[in-house]
């Protein structure tokens, strides 16, 4: 019998190994932005053109490469950045499993110029498929440039497989901003189809913010710093009041290297309990320096997760120091204690200090509608009345306005008592057969029973139904926005829009883009009571990600179910009889009425015999 087992040429293995390495555009500028870093470089400039998949250009001013160095970094497993096995538990640099470069030369056209200082010439490499085209001196700047052209160029499923040109430059977008935060010491830029979208010059940490995420988190910003000896923390953590309900600006930094972990996203959470509500995420960039020894970051080919040998530890030093980040900065209320006359240590040093105290509280006090209106409506009543104290009141002449009728329940057992009084229901406050309860529950009585009805859920399951329908036909009334809102987004969120904009003029939004990173709202769905346009944009967008993130559902889908979420009928809002029939009909006149967007019940029917069983009959 043959043997079977062979060794793999090196074009099949680097394409295996690609496929852990580039899962797409933005994981391969992640790799070139990393080595650009690794060679020292302060100025790096980025140059993407539909969306990655045509060109993705990475041109830094680093320390560059020999003409040796520049060919051997397109071979698997060739790294400078570490020699024996005790290097990897010192690694403070960005790359060093040697793969990159050999992975994105196994599925793209790649081109590298680059340059050392002490070189009077350069090398370019031209290589397509790990195979080398061309291999020649140039002249050029000191530095390294790389050109990674038509990736997937020879896996024709893998490049299928891509999303459109919106969401791909998003990931790139997100990946971009990343790797600024980590440097804010080095100037970055970024261009989409020869459209500057990002000029960041080198400066503090918080200027990095406010560059990349706008002018809007400058005043949101709280320092964040504890040092102790096993790690240290420092960043910056957002305000209670701008957490978000979607994920995606939260940035931890390990040494540097970004990694996820929702084990420190929960330390973070823990740190914000009762400041903000259970499904909200503040945003922080924190940074954490800890001996390279305590981790390893040899977990997964994308670096982006980490073990630590004390991670409890990490925890609780990482909650520490954003609970006293947010004490400090008095995010979290505190009590003055100065306005209790418990205290009266204070007051011996400084009466008079005391008596102004005591003159505020008692005007505030004493000043207040509802203690005029509980004096007024009790003993000063006796000096307002001609009745004498001492006379009995006759309970039998009619005290209420005229248009009240007062039914009267005497007792057999005890006639001299005084009957209870009570008012009957005025022709305003009866609702019929249909009324609500608690602003949350409709109830309607049906002839075997008794309807309730989750107003939230059964407008929500009513609306998304009108979407979908107006998706298919792409077309949905809108009505003209009188002052049209201009709205300033991230480049990620404006990229969302432009992938959305044929599903949002297909449910009645007038959306067009007004500058950089900039739209403006002409029109919005005509069966949406709105005062706000902005914030009903802003929501849609915020709770179409959240969507995105926790449930797998197609573009439309989501959409509609994100617009019906926010746009539906909230719980303590006030219906009339006929807006609760209507929707009680609307609610029977879908497809599948039973349930809610979140799965939860929308109704609940009582029969008869149900309502009979509670009294035992």
């Amino acid at each position: 019998m043959s043997d079977i087992i062979q060794l793999l040429p090196d074009a099949i293995a680097n394409q295996i190994a690609a496929g852990e390495v580039v899962q797409r555009p933005a994981s391969a500028l992640k790799e070139l932005l990393e080595n650009a870093v690794d060679a020292g470089a302060t100025q790096i400039q980025v140059v993407v053109k539909e969306a990655g998949k045509q060109l993705i250009q990475v041109i830094d001013n680093g320390k560059g490469m020999s003409a040796t160095d520049a060919r051997m970094s397109f071979e698997r497993h060739a790294t400078s950045k570490i020699r024996n096995s005790t290097d990897l538990f010192t690694i403070r640099t960005f790359g060093f499993r040697g793969e990159a470069l050999a992975s994105i030369a196994a599925v793209a056209q790649v081109e590298l110029k680059t340059k050392q200082a002490e070189s009077e010439l350069g090398t370019l490499i031209q290589i397509e498929g790990s195979e080398v085209k061309k291999q020649e001196p140039f002249a050029g700047n000191v530095g390294t440039a790389v050109s990674m052209k038509n990736l997937f160029f020879n896996v024709p499923a893998r490049r299928n497989f891509l999303k459109s040109n919106p969401v791909e430059m998003r990931h790139i977008v997100d990946e971009f901003q990343r790797v600024a935060l980590s440097y804010p010491e080095i100037g970055f830029s970024l261009f989409q189809q020869d459209l500057e979208v990002y000029n960041l010059t080198p400066g503090k940490l918080s200027h990095r913010i406010v560059q990349l995420f706008g002018k809007s988190y400058q005043g949101q910003l709280v320092p964040c710093e504890e040092l102790t000896p096993h790690v240290n923390v420092k960043g910056y953590v957002g305000k209670p009041e701008n957490a978000k309900k979607t994920r995606g600006e939260q940035f931890f930094f390990v040494n540097n290297r970004y990694i996820k972990s929702s084990y420190l996203h929960h330390a973070v959470g823990n740190a914000f309990e009762g400041l903000i509500q259970p499904d909200q995420h503040p945003f922080y960039v924190l940074f954490l320096e800890i001996d390279p020894s305590h981790i390893d970051i040899n977990v997964h080919p994308t670096k982006t997760e980490i073990k630590f040998d004390d991670e409890r530890t990490v925890y609780a030093v990482i909650r520490s120091a954003v609970k006293q980040a947010l004490g400090s900065h008095h995010v979290v209320p505190s009590i003055d204690f100065s306005y209790d006359v418990n205290f009266n240590e204070k007051w011996d040093q400084d009466p008079s200090k005391k008596e102004q105290v005591d003159r505020e509280y008692s005007y505030k006090t004493f000043n207040t509608p509802e203690f005029k209106k509980a004096s007024t409506s009790g003993w000063e009543k006796l000096f307002e009345s001609n009745i004498p104290v001492n006379q009995p009141q006759d309970y039998t002449r009619k005290t209420e306005s005229e248009d009240t009728e007062v039914l009267t329940f005497s007792s057999k057992a005890n006639p001299d008592q005084i009957p209870d009084r009570i008012p009957r229901p005025s022709a305003e406050d009866s609702t019929g057969t249909t009324f609500q309860v608690e602003l949350s529950y409709v109830v309607a009585q049906m002839s075997t029973g008794m309807l309730i009805v989750d107003q939230q859920a059964a407008h929500e399951r009513v609306l998304y139904e009108r979407y979908l329908r107006q998706l298919k036909i792409a077309q949905g009334p809108s009505q003209q926005c009188l002052f049209p809102p201009i709205i300033e987004l991230g480049s990620s969120d404006f990229a969302l829009v432009q992938d959305l904009l044929p599903e949002l003029h297909s449910l009645g939004f007038m959306v067009s883009e007004f500058g950089k990173d900039t739209v403006i709202i002409q029109g919005v769905p005509a069966d949406i009571q709105v005062k706000n346009e902005k914030e009903l944009f802003e929501g849609l967008l915020e709770q179409f990600k959240n969507y995105k993130n926790e449930l797998s559902l197609d573009k439309r889908e989501n959409l509609a179910r994100s617009l019906a979420r926010k746009s539906a009928l909230k719980k303590g809002q006030k219906l009339n009889p006929q807006e609760m029939e209507t929707l009680v009909g609307q609610l029977f006149a879908c497809q599948n009425p039973n349930f809610g967007l979140g799965g939860n019940k929308s109704f609940v029917k009582l029969d008869l015999s149900s309502i009979h069983s509670f009294f035992g009959k």
